[in-house]
């Protein structure tokens, strides 16, 4: 099976387009729809026929563009099952461990309850994809608008049991300020000291910084460290449970 070709480019002010494209199949995702422009751009640019938008959450800046979209490719939308009416245009309904084929590759669901109360994210094990959108970005994860911080770390936690070799696509450029942030939570550790710096350089280039993998994620961002000793001395939060300090750290950064 030939790999999976991706392009990567910015909608509206900060939300990452992603097309996904299959060679064998001649079939492409677009992995939400934040803006209808960039994205046919990018489409036409490359050759490409929309064929499914892959939808992880309700929120307008990722499904803005389903229905012109639907309209233009006759495309077929996925999308959460327990936000299913809020979807526009949702041809299939999916939830926590359902799998689809998309040109002979397996898509597994994982649902990431947090940001909203039915998120969910696109697996590709035979790939090593995974589309986060707005539970997991690089040195964060998203605002908690409709479940508890609880239910946002059991979350994460599912996709921390992910291979560390897992490439993680997310949904917005906000790194450099994640970063920033990381390293008032976690300031002795090196590891993401020097991938602050890295990170400083590519913004300064004007460089994306996506992907990220979930091995470099669990080694710095504190959203997955809740359990780090390190941590919790930083917070004064050594004898709390996990949920605690995460909800802690989510508080710190909704004001930082």
């Amino acid at each position: 099976m030939k790999a999976l070709e991706l392009e990567i480019f910015l909608c509206r002010s900060d939300n990452f387009g992603v097309l996904l494209h299959c060679h064998e199949s001649n079939l492409t995702a677009s992995i939400d729809a934040p803006e209808y422009a960039p994205i046919v751009a990018m489409a036409d640019r490359r050759g490409w026929n929309i064929t499914h938008i892959l939808t992880t959450h309700h929120h307008g800046d990722h499904v803005e563009a389903n229905l012109a979209l639907k309209d233009r490719y006759q495309c077929d939308i996925v999308g959460p099952r327990d936000e299913a009416v809020a979807i526009p245009g949702i041809d299939r309904a999916v939830g926590d461990g359902d799998s689809f084929d998309l040109g002979g590759h397996v898509v597994q669901v994982i649902e990431t309850p947090g940001h909203t109360a039915g998120h969910v994210c696109y697996h590709f094990p035979d790939s090593k994809l995974l589309f986060a959108a707005d539970t997991l970005f690089a040195l964060g994860c998203g605002r908690l608008f409709e479940r508890p911080a609880a239910d946002m770390w059991h979350s994460l936690q599912k996709l921390a049991a992910l291979p560390d070799e897992t490439a993680v696509y997310f949904g917005h450029e906000y790194t450099l300020a994640n970063a920033r942030f990381a390293l008032t939570i976690d300031p002795d550790n090196e590891r993401l000291k020097v991938r602050a710096g890295e990170i400083e350089a590519l913004r300064a280039e004007g460089k994306f910084t996506i992907p990220t993998t979930i091995g470099l994620e669990k080694e710095t961002n504190p959203f997955l460290r809740a359990s780090d000793p390190a941590i919790r001395r930083n917070l004064l939060m050594e004898g709390r449970t996990n949920e605690e300090v995460f909800a802690e750290i989510r508080r710190r950064k909704d004001h930082f």
